[in-house]
């Protein structure tokens, strides 16, 4: 975040009124010469990229140590606000209810100490949405975090800690406003949703669950349409979210209602180093809205050793398709589904590569009372040790057949 693209606090009304304790370290220690001089050096380095900043009108935090709030909007990185425990919070007020994507954190010793965090919104300062999970690279640089956009009064920061200790502590914040969206529909379509990274960035999706941007990251090659495609990348241990498995994964809060009709487009592409283990690996899933209810989502694709499957109800379910996996090598999927609870209401159909695999199957697609959302990327056993690649790109969501073929496709019986 250089100068130039920081909210100067003066404007404000916060002024430049980083001195005293807030020039102190979380051991209490004031910094060295060598120290101060290293902040200024950081501080003229950084830039707040893929972010058109919005500016807070107050900020305010669950506690300090005498490194306050306002700290993380005077432009100066040799401030900072700090908290010690986990679940420390600071959260800002827009003024306004305002359409934000992301946010951009300068974090105090960014390149030596990995932050867990969230970010959550709000449109009055009582309910909040959570939007987003994850954890900074370790870079002093600051990170720009992104997510689908919503609207938003204020914006709050939580954190669980870091890699060090478990003190919250960040030089400078921002929220970012909506700065790219995807081009509207055709006129007559049935388009709902893209998700196809032609934005340049994740924020056609709600949030992301990954351990760092790294893992789920846009690339330009190799890719199936336009300029950029998802690489989702796996390691053992990655777990972004305190759960079961290894993941990272990009979620839709797609929230289809009992007794719709949708047809959804992709393309994945497994890498040619993607491990072969006897266990699940899933790419794309549809999952319940209450983690509480069913275990497994209602609707998954997954590679169990080399072979492709889809499996409807949970575990165990049923296997209604399965291919062998090719590696390196693209697939698309057009994906037809009614979603009901009812099994004489839901269906499900499926073409890969253009070809008719799984005619139409009446079988319950959610649980009871429940709604799903969709989640790709990958989530695996965490007991698989070899790093897993997959990419994906191309996504689409439509009520009609013809609005998810691409110009060239010519759908067959098998």
């Amino acid at each position: 975040m250089k100068q130039s693209l920081l909210l100067a606090g003066a404007l404000l009304g916060l002024g430049a009124t980083a001195c005293g304790p807030q020039d102190y370290n979380e051991l209490g220690e004031a910094p060295s010469g060598a120290e101060a001089t290293a902040f200024a050096t950081s501080a003229a380095a950084l830039t707040a990229s893929n972010c058109t900043q919005l500016t807070a009108t107050s900020v305010i935090a669950k506690g300090n140590d005498g490194n306050v709030p306002a700290n993380t909007m005077d432009d100066r990185m040799d401030t900072r606000w700090s908290m010690l425990g986990k679940g420390a919070w600071i959260d800002y007020d827009l003024g306004s209810v305002k359409s934000v994507s992301g946010v951009t954190v300068a974090w105090h010793e960014g390149n030596t100490r990995a932050n867990t965090f969230t970010v959550s919104v709000s449109p009055d300062g009582y309910t909040y949405t959570q939007v987003y999970s994850g954890t900074s690279a370790l870079q002093t640089a600051a990170q720009t975090y992104s997510f689908g956009t919503t609207s938003a009064r204020r914006v709050r920061i939580t954190v669980m800690g870091n890699t060090v200790n478990d003190w919250a502590s960040i030089a400078e914040a921002r929220a970012c406003g909506s700065t790219v969206t995807s081009p509207p529909p055709p006129t007559g379509s049935s388009v709902v949703w893209v998700g196809d990274f032609e934005t340049g960035d994740r924020t056609q999706w709600t949030r992301a669950q990954m351990v760092s941007s790294d893992r789920l990251a846009l690339v330009s090659s190799p890719k199936r349409q336009g300029g950029y495609a998802l690489k989702a990348t796996v390691k053992k241990g990655d777990d972004p979210i305190n759960s079961s498995g290894n993941r990272n994964e990009l979620v839709r809060m797609t929230k289809e209602p009992s007794g719709s009709e949708y047809y959804y487009r992709w393309s994945t592409m497994f890498d040619s180093t993607f491990p072969n283990v006897n266990t699940w690996q899933l790419f794309t899933q549809w999952h319940q809205e209450s983690d509480t209810v069913g275990g497994s989502p209602p609707v998954e694709f997954y590679v169990y050793g080399n072979e492709v499957r889809l499996n409807i109800g949970g575990n165990p379910g049923t296997i209604v398709w399965r291919a062998p996996l090719v590696r390196a090598r693209w697939m698309d999927f057009i994906f037809h589904v009614r979603w009901s609870a009812d099994a004489k209401v839901g269906f499900v159909e499926l073409y890969v590569d253009g070809k008719l695999v799984l005619p139409k199957r009446y079988i319950a697609t959610q649980y009871k009372g429940q709604v799903n959302y969709l989640k790709i990327g990958l989530y695996r056993n965490d007991t698989i040790s070899p790093t897993g690649i997959v990419y994906h790109d191309g996504w689409t969501m439509a009520r009609k057949l013809e609005d998810v073929l691409s110009p060239t496709a010519i759908l067959k019986a098998p």
